[in-house]
């Protein structure tokens, strides 16, 4: 089994920054892709970022391409999630996520979430 708990969540105005981290413990933290997805209110849940085991490869939705950077670092079981200017549109829970294959909109293990709520 793979535990996975988010933290960094919280208020922050439009055009403004925050990160995520996401403390992973259970099985060996760089045998898994990680990854971020989230959830808006009456919304579908939606795919955000996904990195490789080693961090080499890293996929985005379009919609946050050049806003959003996944990063990890395997000497301390942690994925991490920068965000920059966010708009109300980012206003959603955001889940850390882990697979053994590339994270994508259904993957086998999920932390709790963390809310992210953007205003204007």
């Amino acid at each position: 089994q793979v535990q996975l708990v988010e933290s960094g969540g919280g208020l922050v105005q439009a055009g403004g920054s925050l990160r995520l981290s996401c403390a992973v413990s259970g099985r060996t933290f760089s045998s898994y892709y990680m990854g971020w997805l989230r959830q808006a209110p009456g919304k579908e849940r939606e795919f955000v970022a996904s990195i490789s085991w080693s961090g080499g490869s890293t996929f985005y939705a379009d919609s946050v391409k050049g806003r959003f950077t996944i990063s990890r670092d395997n000497a301390k079981n942690t994925v991490y999630l920068q965000m920059n200017s966010l708009t109300s549109e980012d206003t959603a829970v955001y889940y850390c996520a882990a697979d053994v294959r590339r994270v994508r909109d259904n993957p086998t293990y999920w932390g709790q979430g963390t809310q992210i709520t953007v205003s204007s």
